[in-house]
């Protein structure tokens, strides 16, 4: 078998395991089990349970990034284009449970290393969504003053932290999950119909300071 074919295998089993059990429970004799290897194949080829657990991240994180940006058209609008990276994300996560599971919990939990590798990654996406509201505000004139640099910045944090939580909630449901494009309209209806107006000059104040 193809070296390639192997640790593809090998990544795919502790991906299911280091999701179940958590890094720290997670044995190398599982997972080698699993993925119909010897464990000293599975050190051969990737070194120790750490590099094991490592490459899982990244290429995980490399995988639904690569999900996200691709569904985005850049000749579409931004809102079309916000709308198909969400569609994306949520597709992603609800086809690789375990995948998502490592990312969003258990990479925080193990460690630093890791835990950095993960805010790469979210970093990335902030900074894909940013860029969409960014250009929003710039598809035509808007009726109020542009949003600065710290607004978009804040704005494309609370819209990514909403769809993370978002994802959590689909995945861990004891009924049927919904739909992908289901999920993306939730969050769509919530923040850009909000968006739209705060670009068109309409700002939410509260009636007493």
């Amino acid at each position: 078998m193809p070296r390639a074919v192997r640790e593809r295998q090998m990544l795919d089993a502790a991906v299911e395991v280091f999701a179940r059990r958590g890094y720290s429970a997670a044995s190398m004799d599982e997972i080698a089990e699993l993925a119909g290897a010897s464990k000293p194949l599975v050190y051969l080829y990737l070194n120790s349970k750490e590099e094991l657990y490592g490459a899982c991240i990244r290429r995980e994180s490399r995988a639904l990034l690569d999900a996200v940006q691709s569904a985005a058209d850049p000749e579409d609008s931004a809102d079309r284009r916000l709308w198909c990276g969400l569609r994306a994300f949520f597709a992603h996560t609800a086809a690789h449970p375990s995948a998502w599971a490592m990312l969003s919990c258990q990479a925080r939990i193990h460690g630093e290393p890791f835990a950095l590798a993960l805010a790469e990654l979210r970093q990335e996406i902030v900074d894909f969504v940013a860029r969409l509201i960014a250009a929003a505000g710039r598809d035509q004139e808007r009726a109020g003053a542009p949003l600065d640099a710290q607004e978009v910045s804040g704005l494309a944090h609370a819209l990514v932290g909403a769809a993370e939580s978002l994802a959590g909630w689909a995945n861990t449901r004891a009924d049927a999950a919904p739909p992908a494009k289901e999920t993306a309209a939730t969050l769509m209806n919530v923040t850009w119909a909000g968006l739209e107006n705060l670009l068109n000059g309409q700002r939410w104040a509260p009636v007493r300071p």
